[in-house]
């Protein structure tokens, strides 16, 4: 067993104790929004607005948040869109950063730069509507699919993966006679999955909060997804049940953790590949 320096300690007590300290910081606000969609509105007055831990517990909030009449059916529809979105960007994104990945791919030198170009810059509101009119997309849920179906720095993440594969599994594959698209299911998938899971999160979270989309693309009420919906209930017109009166910082933290419980329940079943993912490209010591 290798003994340890005083300076040693010092310094894991130290990284320890940094590590608790922004632990601590990122956890607060959650807690602190959970706790005030928890309690009601006259106890959060009475502790000034900073609220950490209830000591009166009311379900108001969430209530009126089911109360609403579209509810179920943006919750679907969002459901649909962050599925479907999220497989539309996978096989993309998949299918470009593989063959990207090849040093012999002709034109690769060139087209690397113009694709890193579009991160930088884009079309704008105004003519990139413009395009998804003359495509005859408005009213579709294709409006909130395609236009995104790349993004540009997922794609070179992937393409960064795929780089660092070792080229003779490859070539192994392909004197037994495998073809690209085999070499790539069986052999290039399998060995990313800590990056592929990493950027389906980052797609997934993306569809999950559309809402400027929803609102350009989608002008009937009954197609627009959850984001629109909650920030609608909390508008002057809104169709919320008049019997129900909630006081709008309550029902504006219960919004926030009821559209976030959905990516929070889901990043634990990938947290391990996550953080590979992450991961990709730090320095080893």
């Amino acid at each position: 067993m290798v003994k340890k320096w005083n300076g040693e300690k010092v310094f894991d007590i130290c990284t320890y104790i940094i590590l608790f300290g922004v632990m601590l910081i990122c956890l607060f606000p959650l807690l602190y929004v959970v706790s005030v969609s928890l309690t009601p509105m006259s106890e959060v007055l009475k502790q000034g607005g900073f609220l950490v831990i209830p000591k009166k517990v009311t379900m108001d909030a969430y209530k009126a948040i089911f109360e609403q009449r579209l509810l179920p059916r943006s919750m679907v529809i969002t459901a649909f869109v962050t599925v479907a979105g999220t497989a539309i960007n996978m096989i993309f994104t998949t299918l470009m950063a593989y063959p990207l990945s090849k040093t012999k791919l002709p034109g690769r030198t060139k087209l690397v730069p113009f694709i890193v170009f579009t991160m930088l810059f884009n079309g704008g509101t105004i003519p990139t509507y413009l395009l998804i009119k003359n495509l005859h997309l408005i009213g579709t849920y294709w409006a909130l699919l395609l236009p995104g179906a790349i993004w540009t720095y997922n794609l070179l993440v992937v393409k960064a993966f795929f780089e660092n594969l070792p080229e003779e599994l490859f070539e192994s594959a392909r004197i037994d006679g495998a073809g690209e698209f085999r070499v790539l299911w069986k052999i290039a998938l399998p060995l990313s999955k800590p990056v592929m899971m990493t950027v389906m999160l980052f797609y997934a979270v993306g569809h999950w909060e559309t809402y400027f989309a929803a609102i350009m693309y989608l002008p009937d009420q009954k197609m627009q997804t959850l984001q629109v919906v909650l920030r609608r209930m909390l508008t002057p017109n809104s169709e919320m049940n008049p019997d129900t009166v909630v006081p709008t910082m309550t029902l504006q933290m219960a919004m926030v953790v009821f559209s976030s419980l959905p990516i929070i329940i889901v990043y634990p079943f990938i947290q391990k590949y996550f953080t590979k993912g992450v991961m990709l490209g730090a320095v080893k010591g």
